[in-house]
């Protein structure tokens, strides 16, 4: 699964931090997700696609082989 959260960060001018805050996560969380190393919850991605004001689809996208 591809995600744009990087993307999203800068559009609204966040740090992985500022982000982690915001969500209750730490820091190396969204890092990991951000890498692809890590693929949050269904609660984890709601909370984010909340703060963005975006649909969970405009942050998350299937890959081919997921």
């Amino acid at each position: 699964m591809k995600n744009s959260i990087k993307v999203q960060r800068a559009i609204h001018d966040m740090t992985q931090s500022d982000l982690a805050n915001k969500i209750g996560v730490s820091r190396q969380t969204i890092n990991a997700m951000e890498k692809n190393k890590y693929v949050p919850s269904t609660v984890l991605s709601l909370k984010i696609a909340r703060l963005f004001k975006i649909s969970v689809e405009e942050i998350f996208t299937l890959e081919d082989e997921d």
